[in-house]
């Protein structure tokens, strides 16, 4: 299979083609950049004055705990068929990733069941886990699925973030049966059967897969993923001042699935394209298959409780959340807005940084009416 396709090795050799050579119209692609480039993201390049802003409707829960730094500008690359045809702005500039991170969580979840460290994603965690995290009645019922779907309806307290905090956040429940404010009490769901986007929760996925291999999952990470992929030395996975844990006589961080209060992964454009090509490819990197087909196909089926949701990722199946890309797109995304796209349907990864949200679907579709064959 690999020989088929072409793969980069250094950021120094990664081939470029013109568009036209990989069926692209050179005009359009163009514009679609241009409209990119004009749809910066408001966001102040300040992120630790931004994040405080948006968490102050928290109070104390909101506090920035985890390192954070200064944004850079609009930025990022489309790949057709593994090479470059289009660049823009510093892709070499190591940014906050936001939620993207959770992608990356998702894929050492992935790694733990082609190892077999997991035996099943709908086993309990508690089978696994024993910190007090995942006792009964309520937390000991939810499996490494539902962490990975956001449907566990996890209850308790993590880095001194209540799960509440993050109530209502964005959820698949009418208004009418929940809070309508965030961080508002509400009575609990069954896990599985109630979407909710709940930094806390992924926080103790983060945790738990930590305990789980034992071993700090930057480190994973870098050995199982970005070091075969070609990746930068440049990335960094952060966690909270207080997210440090003993395992084995052994002191390690906790990272998080993003910048919530701080932390998470700072990593390049150029980098988080690798990362989205390895999906594009089904886990495989030349002769290496380093993440399962099958995790492919089970981190990007619709979860029930969301069909726009996969374990840790975006879809763009059932009701399309960018209307212009078509159904079996994928997207890790992030704050600010940072965006991967992966469209197998196009042979097509993207990666846009600091952009409007509101110009996501601009974007893909301006990329897309640039294909020609």
């Amino acid at each position: 299979m690999s020989a088929a396709h072409y793969f980069p090795s250094s950021d120094q050799s990664w081939e470029r083609r013109q568009p036209q050579d990989v069926g692209m119209d050179p005009e359009r692609l163009a514009a679609a950049i241009a409209y990119t480039t004009s749809h910066e993201t408001p966001a102040p390049i300040d992120l630790h004055a931004a994040i405080s802003g948006h968490n102050r409707s928290e109070g104390p829960s909101g506090a920035i705990i985890g390192p954070v730094k200064p944004r850079g500008g609009v930025n990022g690359l489309v790949l057709r068929h593994g090479y470059i045809v289009a660049e823009w702005g510093d892709t070499a500039r190591v940014d906050m990733s936001f939620s993207a991170a959770k992608s990356y969580l998702a894929d050492l979840a992935g790694l733990a069941l082609d190892r077999g460290l997991i035996r099943d994603i709908d086993d309990p965690v508690r089978e696994y886990v024993d910190d007090g995290g995942f006792d009964p009645p309520h937390n000991s019922r939810i499996t490494w699925r539902h962490l990975l779907q956001q449907t566990s309806e996890w209850t308790g307290t993590l880095w001194g973030k209540p799960d509440m905090v993050d109530h209502n956040r964005q959820t698949t429940a009418s208004s009418t049966v929940l809070a309508k404010s965030q961080g508002a009490a509400r009575d609990l769901r069954p896990p599985g059967t109630l979407w909710e986007y709940n930094d806390v929760r992924v926080n103790r996925l983060a945790l738990a897969l930590l305990r789980c291999w034992g071993q700090p999952l930057p480190d994973l990470l870098k050995s199982a993923i970005m070091d075969p992929i070609g990746a930068s030395a440049t990335w960094e996975w952060h966690g909270y001042d207080n997210s440090s844990v003993t395992i084995d006589g052994r002191t390690m961080t906790s990272v998080t699935g993003g910048g919530h209060w701080g932390g998470g992964l700072w990593i390049n454009s150029r980098d988080h394209a690798r990362f989205g090509y390895l999906h594009l490819r089904r886990g495989r990197w030349r002769d290496q298959q380093l993440l399962s087909e099958a995790w492919i196909d089970t981190e990007t089926m619709p979860s029930t409780a969301n069909p726009g949701y996969g374990c840790l990722w975006w879809l763009n199946a059932g009701q399309p959340r960018y209307p212009s890309a078509p159904a079996s797109s994928y997207f890790a995304i992030g704050w600010g807005t940072n965006l991967l796209w992966v469209d197998p349907e196009h042979d097509l990864v993207a990666v846009a940084r600091w952009i409007d949200a509101g110009a996501v679907d601009g974007f893909l579709g301006h990329t897309l009416a640039a294909i020609t064959s």
